[in-house]
Parts: C-alpha cells; sequence; structure tokens
C-alpha cells in the first residue's frame, strides 16, 4: 500500500512537471550575455506557468529560425531587418520592448584616438585611418548589421579593409574575448559590455552619437506560416513583455549601479 501511494506521488509529480506551458524563442548572443535572461525567465516562470526555451543565436540566424519556423517568436535588435520578417508574412507584427546603446571598446591607450571623437563616424574614421586593430561580430547578428550600417555612413567599405580588421564569426561574448586578447577595439552593445568579465586592458571609449541606439523587439511567428507553432503562448508571453511587471524588472536591472536597458514597450505595428 505504501509503494502503491509513493508511485501516485511520483505520477502526481510528474504530472504537474508536465502541465508546465513550454515555449521556444530565438534571441540574441547580445541579450542573453547581458544576464537579463537569467533575470526574467523565473520570473516568467513564476507568473505564467511557462517555461521559454532559449535559442541563443545572432539577429539574422534568428530570423532564419523564424522563417523556418523552428521557434514560436524572436527577440532580436535590427529593425530593417525586422520589419522584412513581417513584411513577408513570417511574423504577425513587431512590438519593441526595451533599448539600451551601442559604445565603442578599445584598448585604454586608445591608439586611435577616438575618446574625444564628435561622432560615431568620426571615430570609425580614426581606427580605420590608423589601421589599429578592430574585432567585427561578422556574424549577420543585429550589432554586426549596425556596424556595417556605420562604416557605411562614414563613407567607408569594410570589404576592402586590410588585416587590422578581423571579422571573427562569433557571438558578442566571443567577441569581446578576441578584443581582449589583442588588444582590439571592437563595437558592443551596452549590456554586454558591462556584464562582460574578461575586460582586460579594453575600456568604453567612446559613446552618446544617437546613431548608436540600440532597440529591441519581440516578433510571433506567423501561424498561417507554420501551424504548429504556438501562438497563444507567444501572445501570452507578449502580454507579460509589455506588463508594469516586465517593465520593473527590466528597468532595475543594473550592474555597478549602471542601468543595462530602458523599458519601453509600444503597442504592435
Amino acid at each position: 500500500m505504501k509503494r502503491f501511494a509513493l508511485t501516485l506521488a511520483a505520477l502526481a509529480i510528474g504530472t504537474a512537471a508536465q502541465a508546465t506551458d513550454v515555449m521556444k524563442m530565438a534571441v540574441t548572443t547580445s541579450f542573453n550575455n547581458s544576464g537579463l535572461a537569467e533575470v526574467l525567465l523565473p520570473e516568467i516562470k513564476k507568473d505564467l506557468d511557462l517555461e521559454v526555451q532559449l535559442l541563443v543565436v545572432g539577429t539574422g540566424q534568428a530570423i532564419k529560425l523564424g522563417e523556418a519556423g523552428d521557434v514560436d517568436a524572436i527577440l532580436v535588435h535590427s529593425r530593417k531587418a525586422e520589419e522584412a520578417f513581417v513584411e513577408g508574412g513570417f511574423g504577425t507584427h513587431r512590438t519593441e520592448i526595451m533599448y539600451n546603446d551601442f559604445v565603442f571598446i578599445g584598448p585604454k591607450a586608445d591608439p586611435a584616438g577616438i575618446k574625444d571623437a564628435d561622432a560615431a563616424a568620426t571615430a570609425l574614421t580614426s581606427i580605420a585611418e590608423a589601421e589599429a586593430p578592430f574585432v567585427s561580430r561578422g556574424d549577420d547578428s543585429g550589432t554586426h548589421k549596425k556596424e556595417l550600417s556605420l562604416w557605411k555612413a562614414a563613407g567607408l567599405d569594410s570589404t576592402g579593409f586590410g588585416d587590422w580588421y578581423k571579422a571573427v564569426g562569433a557571438g558578442m561574448g566571443a567577441a569581446l574575448n578576441t578584443a581582449s586578447g589583442i588588444p582590439a577595439y571592437i563595437m558592443s552593445d551596452r549590456a554586454s559590455w558591462l556584464n562582460f568579465g574578461n575586460k582586460g586592458d579594453l575600456e568604453l571609449l567612446y559613446a552618446g552619437d544617437p546613431v548608436l541606439f540600440n532597440q529591441y523587439a519581440y516578433l510571433p511567428v506567423n501561424p498561417e506560416k507554420h501551424a504548429h507553432v504556438k501562438t497563444e503562448l507567444a501572445g501570452k508571453l507578449e502580454a507579460w513583455l509589455v506588463s508594469e511587471r516586465a517593465a520593473t524588472l527590466i528597468n532595475d536591472y543594473k550592474i555597478n549601479g549602471e542601468t543595462l536597458f530602458v523599458f519601453n514597450a509600444k503597442a504592435a505595428e
């Protein structure tokens, strides 16, 4: 009888565990490296009884996962690519959640002299003219897309750069590790930089140009393209992400007193 009772208890526990809803979301490496996921996911599980399984990739790959129906939603930061995703019918809509900014990191000695630059384009031009080592994500991520657009805005073509320009094809954390080891200049989102432990000889040298604004948005995958996606759960998560509860958690997340993200959720577009 005792063994039977234990078996029933085990079954009850197993059934309760199975009752938790599960969905998949592709997120950027910069979001994951920031440490914010470790703050939000347990609270989502607590509030919604929803387990969000993250696929951590660059924005380009996240969008491909959404297009293939391999995830239920994506959280990325490259507006042009996001709008194309929705216009192509792969996402139902785009909802802005939070923002931070991109920053230029480099050796403390600042051999290219970017610390006093008057604009992001000026900083990049100085790095190119000095042919100072520069690490690029080179992975079609939102950060990489932004970096390429900034070189273009500065009138420079990164495809013609010499050995000083090092495209590593890696996530934000790995790219920062490479830059730290050289040491080299690199563009990072502020959150990943603040949460990065292996800073070595690197420091934040330039920030503040409005062009470095970095918006994150949530895009549910379109069930008309992939009938199996968990649209109801994606909607449930979205409602939580735009709530006051999420706003408080996002705005209060700090490292060494510095805010990593600012909540600015807007209505879906």
